[in-house]
């Protein structure tokens, strides 16, 4: 794979997979919680980017904001 040939596009989506898979790495709940949201609103931007990719925008817009209600509203847990 030649690296020039990659669209800017295709670089959102890897950094968001990354970034999802660093998420998963962290032992903290609220580090995952963050960097996981990071991940998904770039996974939300890919979508926006691959023509309003529903599937992609929707789910991950979900999980931003369970993230967001459990780093904000629900702090203990």
């Amino acid at each position: 794979m030649d690296l020039s040939t990659i669209t800017f596009t295709d670089w959102i989506g890897y950094l968001a997979s990354v970034l999802l898979i660093i998420s998963f790495m962290m032992k903290n709940v609220k580090t995952l919680r963050i960097i996981n949201s990071f991940g998904c609103a770039a996974f939300i931007y890919y979508g926006i980017l691959l023509g309003n990719d529903l599937p992609i925008i929707i789910t991950n817009l979900f999980i931003v904001l369970f993230n967001l209600y459990y780093l904000f509203i629900k702090k203990d847990q």
